[in-house]
């Protein structure tokens, strides 16, 4: 079980860095789509997570709560928190600045939810496909290895439900409206004036305060749902 558990941690924290380079890659793709070149030149369309990782983000952080519990370290409630070096964005390149920043805003909590449904995918062809597929994913939900089954096929369904989880937690967190979070530029977007002026000022102190705390509540509440609705999609597939 132990083995176990640690094979998935592995499998959470290499998923959770391809994730968040999906993730900030998407933001740049749309971008330059949309007319502003800035990551581009960068270098930042591209799935490749050395130009992505912010060290504390994306390696720092999620390491102590992934593999915090081993060494009997619980780290938020096992919420798993994780963020990229953000994308450079200059909003005057668009061609409709309002339309085309919640575009590009919203290409990562997307690229998130593809990367969700797709883990889905793959594990319901397991399911049907692979010998003994339902009970090897119905004991992979539950942390436990089968003996006597196909490694590979193992490491398929453990790797599909980790990006199931990962996703699921990646989609909500950025669409929280805190900056410097996804969400916050969407509720910037339609915010009367004196009221963006005043959310600008938010110290970084109190961002860092709500969604550590106030951000993992939230996410506890929307991930339960969301997974329960991907647990009936395995049931009846």
């Amino acid at each position: 079980m132990q083995s176990a558990q640690f094979t998935i941690a592995v499998f959470e924290f290499v998923l959770l860095i391809f994730s968040l380079s999906v993730h900030e890659c998407s933001h740049a793709w749309v971008a330059s789509r949309l007319g502003d070149q800035t990551a581009r030149m960068q270098g930042r369309v591209t799935l490749n997570p050395i130009y992505h990782i912010d060290p504390v983000g994306t390696l720092i952080m999620p390491a102590i709560i992934i593999f915090g519990p081993f060494i009997g370290f619980s780290l938020f409630s096992g919420v798993l928190i994780g963020w990229a070096k953000p994308t450079p964005v200059i909003s005057r390149n668009f061609a409709k600045i309002r339309r085309d920043e919640n575009l590009v805003t919203l290409a990562g909590p997307a690229s998130n939810l593809l990367l969700a449904v797709v883990a889905t995918a793959i594990l319901l062809v397991v399911i049907h496909a692979a010998p003994g597929g339902r009970q090897i994913v119905n004991f992979a939900l539950h942390g436990i290895l089968l003996p006597n089954t196909s490694s590979a096929v193992q490491a398929v369904v453990l790797l599909g439900i980790a990006a199931v989880e990962i996703n699921l937690a990646l989609l909500f967190f950025n669409l929280l409206p805190i900056p410097p979070l996804d969400g916050s530029q969407l509720l910037r977007n339609i915010l009367p004036y004196n009221a963006v002026q005043t959310y600008d000022r938010i110290p970084l102190w109190i961002s860092w305060m709500l969604m550590i705390f106030v951000g993992g509540y939230i996410m506890r509440l929307l991930l339960a749902p969301a997974f329960t609705v991907v647990l009936f999609v395995l049931s009846r597939g």
